[in-house]
């Protein structure tokens, strides 16, 4: 697999240890940009390691891995190198457990995003640019929670915490997302509404997506890609409509009958 300029991630040969466990095992990958996948495997299977390797958060092993962000290499030989930080600044994350700042208010929690553009004295004592804090609440108002934003974030519901981590990837000016279990602590009604908000961003905005899932129907149904892992191999990377029983319970295995019953109905 050659890399290209144009992909959000570009991971050739990545393994990852910890201890005797294999978490990632020669994974090769690329995502381009403007794609929607999705990462689906067995718990354990390495999906959200990957994630969070393509980010520099876990450094992979020594050798000949290379993980490149749209272009520039962020890891090699196990080590993150200095382009890791722009290629932060071009990758929205998105968390299960929403990362924000139960304290603050809705609207200050999106203003995190611009730091990154901005002198950290500005952010400690909210002295934020009128123009920021008009994308903020624009940000806010199209993911369908501007009415909260002065609200603490901890008083909110968890798809409205998440949606306001998704305008907070928006302020940030993101090129791509990268979303770590979404939706795992979402209702169903709340799940789809953050599916959908992602999709609309891949879809209008040309924004790569790339998305761990448990929920293999969500996978399915708002991603055209899908990459399984299984013990930390890719045991599977092609268009969603490609994943039928017989390759769900080859990924799977004796977990597929408790975990898809409702991707089978």
């Amino acid at each position: 697999m050659s890399p290209s300029i144009a992909a959000v991630a570009s991971v050739r040969d990545v393994s990852k240890t910890y201890g005797a466990r294999k978490a990632l095992d020669g994974v090769s990958v690329e995502v381009g940009a403007g794609e929607m996948v999705a990462l689906i495997g067995p718990s354990g299977s390495g999906k959200s390691t990957l994630l969070r390797s393509i980010t520099g958060l876990h450094p992979i092993d020594p050798g000949k891995g290379v993980i490149q962000v749209f272009g520039e290499t962020v890891q090699q030989n196990g080590r993150i190198t200095g382009a890791v930080r722009r290629a932060r600044g071009r990758l929205g994350m998105i968390f299960q457990q929403f990362n924000l700042v139960g304290r603050l208010s809705l609207f200050s929690n999106v203003m995190l995003g611009s730091l990154g553009r901005l002198p950290a004295w500005r952010g400690l004592i909210g002295l934020w640019p009128r123009a920021d804090k008009d994308k903020a609440m624009a940000a806010l108002h199209r993911v369908g929670v501007s009415e909260y934003a002065a609200q603490r974030a901890n008083t909110l519901s968890g798809g409205q915490q998440q949606r306001g981590a998704i305008a907070r990837v928006l302020l940030q000016g993101a090129k791509a997302i990268l979303a770590d279990e979404p939706v795992a602590s979402l209702d169903p009604v709340s799940a789809r509404k953050v599916m959908e908000l992602l999709v609309e961003l891949n879809k209008r905005d040309g924004l790569g997506v790339i998305v761990t899932l448990h929920q293999v129907d969500y996978a399915i149904r708002y991603c055209d890609r899908v990459i399984a892992l299984q013990k930390g191999k890719v045991v599977y990377d092609g268009p969603s409509t490609g994943l039928d029983t017989k390759r769900l319970i080859e990924i799977y295995g004796p977990e597929y009958e408790d975990a898809f019953w409702e991707a089978k109905a």
